[in-house]
């Protein structure tokens, strides 16, 4: 089934606002907020003095070209990039660094463009150790795994992993490590979902799995922020929109309007 196909028969769980939804969002609450953030590497600033929020309990697409600071504005987020000045507050508390190992306590979970997972490790461990004390191997060993058996046993069907779950993941293909990557932030009893370009390089039927994936977070009135460059798809998912370029907000708001500005469609080569 071609991509247009699968966007054609979709259809969101939750076409609107749920009314636990549009209570926060009435309320103007943000998830993620930065301030004067900026990143230069060499001569290059990849973000350069930005200021953005995220809404709390919506879904948020982030996009624009290639170089625009979309992936460094989320590894500074989670904290695989120091900021070389600014703020990130996450639920209201502003830091200048937040330390990777802290966002579970945040309640943070997010994937990776590449897949990212532990090869030497079963599927099944993978998504194991997403919820493992301390994110480490030791911890999976020492932590009693029977509490999420039933999630397990959800998310390798949601994924399409359950005929791997022994199989080790350095042995899947780069689309089943991508649907492990997303297993295991969906493993997370997270408040905040962020997913990197999750629909790149699989199937239709992989597609579906996420979009449904998607669906069930904007349910449970999670927020999610969802970087992607397929603009059918952005607009299908996104409640909010924000555009980068060149390290800055080129435009942000209702995903309809901020699609038909000129300035965005000139960026984005629409």
């Amino acid at each position: 089934m071609a991509l247009k196909d699968v966007l054609k028969k979709y259809k969101p769980l939750d076409t609107g606002l749920s009314k636990e939804r549009m209570d926060v969002f009435q309320q103007g609450l943000d998830a993620i907020s930065v301030k004067h953030l900026t990143k230069a590497f060499g001569d290059m600033k990849a973000l350069d003095d930005l200021s953005i929020s995220f809404p709390k309990s919506l879904v948020t697409g982030l996009i624009g070209p290639s170089g625009a600071g979309k992936s460094t504005l989320i590894n500074l987020i989670t904290g695989a990039l120091k900021p070389d000045d600014g703020l990130i507050a996450l639920n209201g508390q502003a830091y200048s660094f937040i330390e990777p190992y802290r966002m579970r306590e945040f309640k943070v979970a997010r994937t990776f463009q590449n897949g990212r997972v532990i090869g030497r490790l079963s599927v099944e461990d993978n998504l194991l150790l997403a919820v493992a004390k301390n994110n480490v191997w030791q911890g999976l060993k020492e932590f009693e795994t029977e509490p999420y058996k039933k999630k397990l046993e959800g998310i390798l069907i949601k994924t399409g992993l359950k005929e791997y779950r022994r199989k080790k993941a350095a042995e899947l293909s780069v689309e089943l490590k991508k649907m492990l990557d997303i297993g295991r932030a969906l493993m997370q009893d997270a408040d905040i979902y962020i997913f990197d370009e999750p629909f790149t390089g699989i199937s239709s039927k992989m597609l579906e799995d996420v979009l449904s994936a998607v669906d069930i977070l904007r349910v449970e009135a999670k927020t999610v922020i969802l970087i992607e460059h397929n603009m059918s798809l952005i607009e299908k998912l996104s409640d909010y929109l924000i555009v980068l370029d060149h390290g800055k907000v080129l435009a942000d708001g209702a995903p309809k309007d901020v699609l038909k500005n000129k300035r965005v469609r000139d960026a984005l080569k629409m």
